[in-house]
């Protein structure tokens, strides 16, 4: 069995291989505590870093950023084997660098990085119905009812838009780009979109790519925190509770709420 790091890296210089070591010995940590097939359930690990320029090629070198599928096979794969770990054929593995880690993805203590497990349970189907109010900008509605079974709920400029891969994009919270509106020309044709993530229960939205930069396009604040927490990735979420706010661009509001009222 390999241990991939026999010694404490912690405060020492950095390079290559105590990055790749210390990132692996994470990956593994977090690997091992998955038991009795629970590894069939991860659809893919992500991997997201936050290095200033000076230190950013030595984490690019680590996890063989130009051939991502080399440290997916060669190294991720290698500690699921040893461990007996069934992950799917289909997993995937992700990497972004990112100005900050998300919030959601777990800190890789010593390291400017932080790991994300996405997974899929096999969960009895659970039902659900909220409310999205516009409160500040100009939407088609002024209220929209979401469902838990209408699938991926998309909100930009224009109902019908075409996108960046050519194929036509159909808006279900819709705000028109001919309106008076000002908040409304800060909204991009593919903004983002809403879904129902049946394993915790909850609508979850994330920030789409095109148009501006996806950490400045979705903000959400909660009733209970002042402090509104950006999405600065289009692979991590946001779940979303009753009384949350979210700002879509840069000044249109919605209001998300499980009452008509």
């Amino acid at each position: 069995m390999i241990d991939y790091v026999k010694q404490n890296t912690l405060g020492k210089t950095k390079d290559v291989k105590i990055i790749r070591d210390q990132l692996l010995q994470f990956i593994k940590e977090k690997l091992k505590t998955l038991e009795g097939g629970e590894g069939r359930n991860i659809k893919g690990l992500h991997l997201y870093f936050s290095a200033n320029e000076s230190e950013k090629h030595l984490y690019e070198s680590a996890v063989y950023f130009e051939q991502i599928e080399k440290f997916k096979t060669q190294e991720i794969q290698r500690i699921a084997d040893d461990y007996m770990i069934d992950l799917p054929e289909t997993w995937t593995l992700e990497m972004d660098f990112l100005d900050e880690l998300p919030k959601e993805a777990m800190k890789i203590q010593g390291l400017d990085a932080a790991l994300f497990i996405k997974t899929k349970k096999n969960n009895l189907q659970k039902s659900a119905t909220a409310y999205i109010k516009i409160l500040n900008g100009e939407a088609e509605k002024e209220v929209y009812q979401i469902h838990s079974g209408s699938g991926k709920i998309n909100i930009g400029r224009e109902s019908k838009v075409q996108g960046g891969d050519g194929f036509m994009r159909i808006n279900h919270i819709a705000f028109p780009g001919n309106s008076g509106n000002e908040s409304n020309k800060f909204i991009s044709r593919q903004h983002a979109h809403i879904h129902f993530d049946n394993d915790t229960g909850h609508f979850v939205i994330f920030a789409d790519e095109g148009g501006i930069p996806p950490r400045n396009k979705v903000k959400v604040r909660s009733a209970e925190e002042s402090t509104p927490v950006k999405l600065y990735s289009t692979q991590i979420g946001h779940a979303l509770e009753e009384g949350d706010q979210i700002m879509i661009g840069d000044s249109a509001i919605l209001s998300f709420s499980y009452s008509a009222d």
